[in-house]
């Protein structure tokens, strides 16, 4: 999180949010890298607080989110149910010290377990559950509708993650690679069967296994996206957090029969995206570069260790070279 941010997230604006949505005090912080993120309890029982700066993410953005999440959820996907607060509300807003905003909501515990990239539940098993759920999710969306008023989310192009020009000025080769990329993607097609609102961010951090089902949680960065993309996140990430020192041949053989498995849980649901293996590339580069600008704009220079400076200047090397992952 921002230090920005920090400064103004403090112990009374969480009890807050606790006593508006009848929360016990115990809490067990999850996550703070984008959000605020609480194991929480009411009666014994388990729930997920997640608690947005109005920097990140606007009201909008937020109403925007829980609607196509209750939307998914109410067509069978497995994914987070969202609860009011004692009041009625979806999202609860609290005005912090400098006028900005903070906005709380409250979600279902997802069922099943974390799974480890090495271990064993990290299988082919799993690599087709994976797709079954980002296939149904796919297949459910062709249908949806926003709510009349709402806003909607962000297009892929008005992520401000892209926009390196801010935070990387002074390099113009990834100004220039980034640039190019942005011109392959808009002649992409974008028909209702390989394009609409997504996940974007479906790798193994943001989902549970029950040994069967995969259920998906943490939607902020969902945005409307070439299917396509839902599928080489995964890939990405299961080689960036798993492979990323393996050698070509073993990062070529993972992601085979990964994909191989993915693929066949996806279409167990909705048929692939026309020429999907032709377009993961874009997408597997598209992600280095927001990566890439994510770590300029949370980590600052004098906070970052000798493996973070190593996996930026990979990832670096990578968008200058217009090389992929894998």
């Amino acid at each position: 999180m921002e230090k920005s941010v920090e400064v103004l997230f403090t112990q009374e604006v969480l009890n807050q949010f606790l006593t508006r949505f009848e929360l016990e005090l115990r809490v067990k912080k999850l996550g703070d890298f984008e959000n605020y993120v609480f194991e929480v309890y009411r009666n014994d029982q388990p729930f997920v607080l997640r608690i947005t700066h109005s920097s990140h993410r606007s009201l909008g953005e937020i109403e925007a989110e829980l609607d196509w999440m209750n939307y998914l959820n109410e067509h069978g996907v497995h994914c987070p149910k969202v609860f009011p607060s004692k009041k009625g509300q979806l999202i609860e807003s609290l005005e912090a010290a400098d006028g900005s905003c903070f906005y709380a909501c409250l979600y279902t515990k997802a069922e099943g377990f974390p799974v480890k990239i090495n271990s064993d539940q990290y299988n082919n098993e799993l690599f087709y559950a994976w797709g079954r759920v980002t296939g149904h999710m796919h297949a459910v969306t062709k249908h949806y509708q926003p709510k009349k008023g709402l806003k909607l989310r962000p297009f892929w192009h008005e992520e401000e993650l892209i926009d390196v020009k801010t935070y990387f000025p002074d390099e113009p080769e990834i100004i220039k690679n980034t640039n190019d990329l942005m011109k392959e993607l808009w002649e992409l097609p974008q028909t209702k069967d390989n394009f609409g609102l997504i996940h974007t961010d479906i790798h193994s951090g943001n989902f549970f296994y029950d040994g069967k089902n995969v259920h998906v949680f943490d939607f902020d960065d969902c945005s409307y996206h070439w299917f396509t993309s839902d599928i080489a996140i995964p890939l990405y990430y299961s080689i960036f957090n798993g492979l990323r020192n393996s050698n070509k041949q073993e990062k070529t053989e993972f992601s085979h029969r990964f994909l191989t498995h993915f693929t066949e849980g996806y279409k167990e649901c909705n048929p692939l995206p026309e020429r999907w293996e032709e377009h993961l590339p874009l997408f597997l580069q598209l992600r280095d570069i927001t990566l890439y600008s994510v770590f300029q704009k949370k980590i600052a220079p004098e906070d970052r260790d000798e493996r973070l400076n190593k996996l930026i200047n990979e990832i670096q090397y990578r968008i200058i070279n217009k090389e992929t992952i894998v």
